[in-house]
C-alpha cells in the first residue's frame, strides 16, 4: 500500500470567478497538509499566481507539465493552459466555465489512467460549464460516464452519510424517476460504499419517505406503499438491513438518524438541507460506486464573497482528508480480499 506522502491527490480547479482557487490554496497554505498528500493542481501558473495576488495568500507553487513530474512536499500546478486569463470575481462567465471543465477534463484523464490517486474538484456553476462538448447538469453525471461504476451522491460529515435516491432533478419528477430497478441500485451501492471505503463492517440503512408522513397509508401519494416499500422488504430479505421508509419531517429532529451508518434521501433538497444543517459547513460530497475516488466540498461557487479573501476552506480540507481515508480505506479492503486471514488447522493432540 502506498505511504502517505505518496498519494497523489488531484485538484480541479472549479470557476475561476467563485471561491474555488482560494479554498484550495488556503488549504495547502498549511504546509502539513503536504505530510498527508501531494497536491496536484489542475490549472496554470499563471492563472494561482492572479489569484494569490488578488487575495493576499502566502502560499510557494511548482509548475509541471503532467502530473507524473509531480513533486512530493509542494504544491504542483499542472500547466493545462498557457493563456492569460481575466478573473471577474462574482461573475458568472463562459470563459470560467469554458476553463473550469478543461481543468476537470486533464484531472479525471489522470484519474482514469492512475496518474493520480485521488481527486477533488472544487466548485463549479452548473449552468455556465454547458456547452455542445459538455452537456452534464454536474460533476456527478459526468463521472458516472468517465468512470466504471453505479454513481451515487453521498453526503459525509464523520458519522453522518445521506445519499439520494435522485439528484439533480426537477422536484416533479422525483415520483415518477423512483423506480424498483433504482431503489435496488442505490441500495447496493451505498451498502457496498460503507463496507470498502468506510470500514462499516454490517451497514445499517434508513431510506425516507417520498411523500410527506411517507404517504400516510396512501393518503398522500401512493409511491411509497407500492414503490418503496416493496422494494425495502425484498433488499432486507436479501440480508441487506434496510430499514423504512420513514417520515422525512422527523426522522432528524428526533435524532432517528443517529441509529445508522447512513440514510437515503428520495430527493436532493430532502437530505441536503437537514445534511448541511447538522454538518456546519463541513460537510463533504463523495461520490459512491466509482471505481475511482472522488470528494468535493459541500459548497457552491459562492460568488457573493468571491475575492473578498473571507472564503472558509473548512469543507474544501475535508474533502481532501476524506479522499486520502476512503483511497486508503480501499487498498485495506483489497488487500483483505487478496490475501484473506487463513483459519488456522486445529493441531492434533500428541
Amino acid at each position: 500500500m502506498k505511504e502517505k506522502a505518496k498519494i497523489k491527490l488531484g485538484v480541479s480547479i472549479g470557476d475561476l470567478n467563485g471561491i474555488g482557487c482560494e479554498v484550495i490554496l488556503k488549504t495547502f497554505e498549511d504546509s502539513r497538509m503536504l505530510d498527508f498528500c501531494t497536491p496536484v493542481i489542475y490549472a496554470s501558473n499563471k492563472l494561482i499566481s492572479q489569484q494569490k495576488s488578488a487575495l493576499g495568500l502566502n502560499v510557494n507553487f511548482h509548475g509541471i507539465r503532467e502530473a507524473s513530474q509531480a513533486v512530493d512536499g509542494k504544491i504542483n500546478i499542472v500547466n493545462v493552459w498557457k493563456e492569460t486569463l481575466q478573473i471577474e470575481f462574482g461573475a458568472a462567465t463562459d470563459e470560467a466555465g469554458k476553463y473550469a471543465i478543461k481543468s476537470l477534463r486533464a484531472a479525471v484523464s489522470d484519474l482514469k489512467s492512475d496518474t493520480i490517486d485521488v481527486l477533488v474538484t472544487a466548485p463549479i456553476n452548473k449552468k455556465n460549464i454547458q456547452s455542445d462538448a459538455f452537456k452534464f447538469p454536474g460533476h456527478t453525471d459526468f463521472l458516472a460516464q468517465e468512470l466504471e461504476g453505479n454513481s451515487l451522491m453521498l453526503m459525509v460529515a464523520e458519522s453522518l452519510r445521506v445519499g439520494l435516491l435522485t439528484d439533480h432533478i426537477a422536484v416533479k419528477d422525483v415520483a415518477n424517476a423512483i423506480t424498483p430497478k433504482l431503489i435496488r441500485e442505490k441500495v447496493k451501492t451505498i451498502e457496498e460504499s460503507l463496507r470498502m471505503d468506510f470500514n462499516v463492517r454490517r451497514p445499517k440503512i434508513a431510506v425516507l419517505g417520498i411523500n410527506p408522513h411517507s404517504g400516510d397509508n396512501g393518503t398522500i401519494g401512493e409511491e411509497d406503499d407500492k414503490i418503496l416499500k416493496p422494494s425495502i422488504r425484498e433488499l432486507f430479505d436479501e440480508g441487506i438491513l434496510v430499514y423504512g421508509p420513514y417520515s422525512a419531517d422527523s426522522f432528524f429532529g428526533s435524532n432517528g438518524y443517529k441509529n445508522f451508518d447512513a440514510i437515503l434521501a428520495a430527493y436532493h433538497d430532502q437530505g441536503l438541507i437537514p445534511f448541511k444543517t447538522l454538518s456546519f459547513g463541513k460537510g463533504v460530497n463523495y461520490t459512491a460506486g466509482l471505481h475511482k475516488v472522488r470528494t468535493s466540498p459541500d459548497h457552491g461557487t459562492a460568488y457573493e464573497i468571491a475575492g473578498k479573501g473571507v472564503a472558509d476552506s473548512s469543507s474544501f480540507k475535508e474533502a481532501v482528508f476524506t479522499g486520502i481515508q476512503v483511497f486508503r480505506n480501499r487498498m485495506e479492503h483489497k488487500e483483505l480480499i487478496k490475501n484473506p486471514l487463513q483459519k488456522q488447522k486445529p493441531k492434533k493432540a500428541s
